[in-house]
């Protein structure tokens, strides 16, 4: 096993300003960097991935369809200043398909798509072993750290997507899709890549409060140009540093391990 140099990874940490964890592994070859991989960190959106995978395999298991619609009321919708497409579009409630909430959900980060989700298909617990759904963690700065992975968490997770260990084929196609297609967080994983690098992640993204940012995450599979994939998480918590700063410090981690592994 070749580990790439310490530096790049503890760097970038320094320069973050706050606590960072770190993993990246060559899913192919198992090949890997870590940093404080078992340590804990707030989610924030990147839990939707697995409320995503919880609500796929709930669908395959009991054989229901992605076209079943699903009505939502107003109480179900998100507080102003969340993030939420599905709230803008309808102020006071309505129906759309599974389908649709857990693309607006993956995709676009939705808050109300998520909070549907988890009262009609899924809990929190049954999808992440989490506690809090978005309209919880709305109630104050500390509520969010109920929810939390570890970096080592997630890359297994990124690794059970990626080889079909979680879901059916389908399934993992369908997801994997919207993560491509996800247009948040281009200046994290994405950020230092080369042009045309294919990214599949998903982002989390907290407000700041007293001062500091609970958490700038992002987890992904990269390819590589030898056809290798790279699983990588990034998490940031508790960071006084602005949003560039913040997201540099990802970047500057997945191109230290694109440089390495990608020759």
């Amino acid at each position: 096993m070749f580990l790439i140099a310490a530096g790049p990874f503890e760097k970038s940490a320094v320069e973050a300003h706050g606590h960072v964890g770190a993993v990246a592994v060559v899913l192919e070859t198992r090949e890997r960097k870590s940093m404080n991989a078992a340590a804990r960190f707030p989610m924030q959106s990147v839990y939707k991935l697995p409320i995503a995978m919880a609500v796929l395999d709930r669908i395959d298991r009991h054989r229901a369809s992605l076209d079943d619609r699903i009505r939502f009321t107003r109480e179900d919708l998100v507080p102003a200043g969340m993030h939420s497409p599905v709230r803008d579009r309808h102020p006071s409630g309505g129906e759309m398909t599974v389908r649709e909430l857990l693309r607006f959900m993956v995709s676009e980060s939705d808050g109300t798509a998520c909070d549907v989700l988890l009262r009609s298909q899924v809990s929190p617990a049954q999808a992440t072993g989490m506690a809090a759904s978005e309209k919880e963690m709305s109630r104050g700065p500390m509520v969010q750290y109920r929810n939390w992975p570890t970096p080592e968490a997630a890359v297994r997770l990124l690794g059970a997507l990626h080889e079909g260990r979680a879901l059916t084929a389908a399934g993992c196609k369908l997801l994997l899709q919207w993560i491509k297609e996800s247009p948040a967080g281009v200046n994290r994983i994405k950020g230092l890549l080369p042009a045309g690098t294919k990214v599949a992640h998903k982002t989390g993204t907290s407000g700041t409060s007293v001062g500091l940012t609970r958490a700038t995450n992002d987890i992904g599979i990269v390819q590589l140009p030898n056809g290798h994939h790279l699983a990588i998480t990034v998490f940031v918590s508790d960071s006084p540093a602005d949003a560039a700063v913040r997201e540099r410090a990802i970047a500057r981690i997945a191109r230290a391990a694109w440089d390495r592994w990608a020759r």
